[in-house]
């Protein structure tokens, strides 16, 4: 059941991870970049992409909530069996995810619904790049956080990923300690009942050795 939960655990996490990863698409022409590089075309192509993402299916984003909350569950389900491994590695790892969560909840989705779910496209993929309006002040730092919020989420969630592989790594460790002490307790009965059958051996010999010398006197 332990490595169940796990392996829900981990694609959860791979799979929210994968989305943010398709975003580097629009936060690599914004993130890190210094303020002569961030032209506008660059801006442009970046919002472009939030706003398409905005203008998807629906049913999309109840598919990537089930899944948040699949992972967010089977977490917290694991955290009751109240182990000491399951604490550090499950607790570290709640943590985590919550963060991811509320960034997300709180800084990546009110930005989107408040500037990019309503923005008009300026361009087609016909239209030459001299022929592209400003890109509006107001929006070059909600683009700009964007970015941010996606890479702090990416990072989160990577960390996730380690604590589980942490925890794999330390339940796979106490197995093999746990079939080590088997073997001994294995080796020390059968030591032990090789001992009784030396001792018993001992005892016939002696008690032949008496039993000659008690015929040799009579």
């Amino acid at each position: 059941m332990a490595g169940l939960r796990m392996s829900v655990v981990v694609s959860a996490t791979a799979f929210l991870l994968g989305l943010l990863f398709t975003h580097w698409i629009a936060d690599s022409l914004t993130l890190w970049k210094s303020p002569e590089t961030q032209t506008d075309v660059r801006l442009w192509t970046a919002a472009t992409y939030y706003a398409v993402l905005m203008h998807g299916p629906p049913q999309l984003a109840y598919v990537y909530a089930a899944v948040a909350l699949l992972g967010a569950t089977t977490i917290l389900w694991s955290l009751r069996d109240g182990r000491a491994g399951n604490l550090m590695f499950d607790g570290g790892s709640i943590f985590l995810y919550l963060t991811a969560l509320a960034v997300y909840l709180y800084s990546v989705l009110p930005n989107l619904l408040a500037n990019f779910s309503t923005l008009p496209l300026p361009f087609t993929n016909t239209t030459p790049a001299t022929g592209l309006p400003p890109f509006p002040p107001t929006l070059r730092e909600p683009t700009l956080e964007l970015a941010s919020s996606h890479l702090v989420c990416s990072v989160v969630l990577t960390g996730v990923l380690a604590l589980q592989a942490g925890r794999w790594w330390a339940e796979q460790a106490d197995v093999d300690e746990d079939d080590e002490a088997e073997d001994g307790d294995e080796t020390g009965i059968e030591t032990g009942a090789e001992t009784d059958r030396t001792a018993e051996e001992t005892q016939s010999e002696v008690r032949r050795r008496e039993k000659a010398a008690a015929k040799a006197k009579a």
